[in-house]
């Protein structure tokens, strides 16, 4: 872009930056003009709390513009799907191509506010029941704008906090005093969240789960129990299970050469059971049998369910 700005870009850049304030934000480069973004909402007056919607217009603009289209892109949609995107692309570019040589972004962001404001509703699925939102559902927008059947994310946020206390009485009490408290976090993309779980849960549940038809075990559903149980079973024989079994989940079982030479360089009892006496055939010159070579290795004792590394060579009481 030449340094002598165009004047029409220039009051475009000044109207925008009235007009949205702190809401645009204006990249130059050697004070020329070149990127222009703003996040856009549908219109609701002052309730942004009814902004169920949004999307960030980024707008580059070309060395011509306005005498030539610039450059745009829809980034970070919120309760947005293909189709509706699809749609204000379609738009965007019949825009674009009809104020070619005059400026452009606030009749872009105006015709974005306006399909956000006629689909101010979440589309797509509750990740929790993984039921559709539709009317009458009551549902909640996150800071981090996802959403969520309000009384879906109450029992994910108990259920959450029950888990991390009886994680917590599982430590030791030092450990215990340096654990960071419980923080809400979303089941999306696990940013922190405060909600309040006691409003929550007196939500409804969803309109779905009430008017949903009953299961129906079908033959195709059989057939692919069937197939699961099979690969299920596989894996558990291959030790590639945890939590399998009444004894709580085991330790994942790795075999290597080299934990098994810290095995027997460390004298763990325990490993001695799978390490067969070697034949006769297999002593020395001096009468000492060979160890080499153990004809079974014992199992490296891999990440247990805390994900913390499993102890090994600790003499008797290793396990």
């Amino acid at each position: 872009m030449s340094t002598a700005v165009d004047e029409r870009v220039t009051d475009e850049v000044e109207a925008l930056e009235a007009i949205l304030m702190d809401d645009v934000v204006i990249k130059r480069v050697d004070d020329v003009p070149h990127t222009i973004e703003t996040v856009v909402h549908p219109s609701t007056g002052d309730d942004t709390d009814q902004q169920y919607v949004c999307v960030t217009l980024e707008v580059k603009l070309t060395p011509d513009y306005p005498d030539s289209s610039p450059d745009v892109t829809l980034r970070n949609p919120r309760g947005l799907d293909d189709v509706l995107l699809n749609t204000i692309n379609s738009q965007i570019k019949e825009k674009l191509d009809d104020c070619l040589g005059q400026p452009v972004v606030f009749e872009l962001i105006e015709l974005i506010r306006e399909n956000l404001t006629e689909s101010n509703l979440p589309s797509g699925q509750c990740v929790i029941c993984l039921y559709d939102f539709i009317e009458g559902d009551v549902f909640i927008k996150t800071q981090c704008y996802h959403y969520f059947h309000s009384h879906c994310l109450a029992s994910h946020l108990i259920a959450g906090r029950k888990y991390y206390q009886e994680e917590l009485e599982k430590l030791p009490n030092w450990q215990q005093m340096q654990t960071p408290p419980y923080q809400q976090t979303c089941p999306v993309c696990r940013c922190a969240v405060s909600c309040d779980v006691e409003t929550l849960k007196k939500a409804p549940a969803p309109v779905e789960s009430i008017t949903a038809p009953p299961f129906c075990l079908t033959a195709e559903l059989k057939a692919l129990q069937l197939k699961m149980a099979a690969l299920l079973a596989a894996q558990t024989a291959k030790g590639g299970v945890v939590g399998d079994g009444p004894g709580g989940p085991p330790p994942l079982t790795i075999t290597s050469p080299t934990n098994s030479d810290n095995e027997a360089s460390n004298g763990s009892a325990s490993a001695a059971p799978d390490v067969k006496p070697a034949s006769p055939g297999a002593q020395n010159g001096h009468g000492n049998a060979s160890h080499s070579e153990p004809t079974c290795r014992p199992p490296y004792r891999g990440f247990n369910r805390r994900g913390k590394p499993g102890r090994r060579g600790r003499g008797r009481g290793a396990r």
